[in-house]
């Protein structure tokens, strides 16, 4: 063990966290998942779904551990070869959404002979920030125009939320956020920062005003985020209001300690309790203490977050961070606020606590590039620690060497003659 945990470079702080949330995210799951258990094998047993969840966390911490050993560096090179790649993944996304338990789930694709569904959003979001991190941190000769980086920066940002937008609003408008997020925080001109505002919401009233006027030409999940929108607006009932109610009775059931680990109620009712509800179970299950420890680990982390970009030695390795982890706990605060019904239903699942692999896996890749940046920290601090080493020891062998010329030369040298001074006088002829 003591092996395995020397070989886990970069920021142990940010690894201890992850490993908490991982660790925690079995029980709730388990719980959780005996409602599915029932609906789909008629017993409440959730063994199956809790080693499932198991290997889907073991698989991503193995992902993370391969990725926090590549040089953060290399992926500048990757998120540009990368990017035409998921664009031609989310476009066979729209096209081919798979079906999940007889749902439209076009965010969704199925991976051939594995049967692993895959939402390739997830994947586009962290291509696109590195991408920008890249963009932002290159050493130009002249001022950014706003004419250059409409095309070498807004262009792909703007390609990839299209093909987001029509199938998960909540996704593009995440990533939309933290794009702006990052090109603030990276010096981008504020006054081009606000036209591209002014561009992205006018934008988006015009598809909202297309898709409302021919919803037959968006057969994905347009009408349902739009319902889902007016729905919290004018609180019209649905199936939405079924799943906030249920997640509200199970918070408000948890009081401030919770029924216990295991005795959800709600888990029985609330569709999607293991994964995009998985926090009012639990609350239910460990009460208002529980509930603000999740919340205050995630704070936490984004703690260590600020602190790893402020610690890092490179403007891409500071956006880097900024732009891979601030999008993990704002996603994790807009599944809390959900629950709570401060927010319409999004479908953005609690990350390293909900049920679902290629969740876990794109948080772990993520996770995976933050740590390799510090890694590249502590790499630089050991280089230096071992540079002062040398120079020290140079010095005590120059101080030594010295010395001893120093005792060398009083030794062949006395201010007293052991000679008689007057027999030059007395031996006188």
């Amino acid at each position: 063990m003591k092996e395995l945990i020397n070989s886990l470079h970069g920021d142990k702080v940010i690894w201890a966290f992850v490993a908490l949330l991982a660790l925690f995210s079995f029980m709730p799951v388990f719980s959780a998942s005996s409602n599915l258990a029932y609906m789909r094998h008629g017993s409440g047993n959730a063994f199956t779904y809790l080693l499932k969840h198991a290997a889907q966390v073991s698989v991503g911490f193995f992902i993370l551990y391969k990725v926090h050993k590549v040089p953060y560096h290399y992926f500048k090179a990757i998120s540009k070869i990368l990017l035409p790649v998921v664009w031609i993944l989310l476009i066979y996304t729209l096209l081919k959404g798979t079906i999940i338990d007889g749902a439209n789930a076009s965010r969704w694709i199925s991976i051939p002979f594995i049967g692993i569904t895959f939402q390739t959003s997830t994947l586009a979001s962290i291509v696109l920030y590195v991408y920008v991190a890249r963009y932002l941190s290159k050493k130009r000769e002249t001022p950014v125009t706003f004419q250059n980086s409409l095309w070498e920066l807004w262009t792909p940002v703007f390609i990839t939320l299209i093909f987001i937008l029509p199938a998960n609003l909540s996704t593009a408008a995440l990533i939309f956020s933290m794009v702006i997020m990052l090109v603030f925080i990276g010096k981008y001109p504020i006054k081009y920062i606000g036209i591209i505002l002014g561009a992205g919401i006018i934008g988006l009233t015009f598809f909202i005003l297309v898709a409302k006027a021919f919803p037959d030409a968006f057969p994905n999940r347009v009408d349902t985020w739009i319902s889902r929108i007016d729905n919290f607006t004018t609180d019209k009932p649905d199936e939405d209001d079924y799943q906030i109610e249920k997640a509200k009775i199970a918070i408000a059931t948890g009081g401030v300690y919770g029924v216990g680990p295991g005795k959800s109620v709600q888990k029985n009712f609330l569709p999607q309790s293991s994964s995009d509800f998985i926090y009012a179970i639990i609350v239910e299950e460990y009460g208002l203490f529980g509930g603000l420890c999740v919340l205050g680990l995630y704070l936490l982390l984004l703690f260590r977050f600020v602190i790893a970009a402020h610690k890092a030695n490179s403007l891409f390795g500071k956006l880097v961070v900024v732009g891979l982890g601030f999008p993990i706990i704002f996603q994790a605060m807009t599944n809390m606020a959900v629950a709570v019904e401060l927010l319409p239903v999004t479908g953005q699942t609690l990350p390293l606590i909900s049920s679902g692999g290629s969740s876990i896996w794109m948080t772990c890749i993520a996770l995976g590039i933050i740590l390799s940046v510090t890694k590249k920290e502590e790499e630089v601090a050991a280089e230096l620690e071992e540079k002062q080493r040398r120079e020290d020891a140079l010095q005590k062998l120059i101080d030594k060497q010295l010395q001893e010329d120093e005792a060398a030369e009083l030794e062949g040298y006395s201010i007293v003659d052991s000679a008689n001074p007057m027999s030059a006088v007395l031996n006188k002829k």
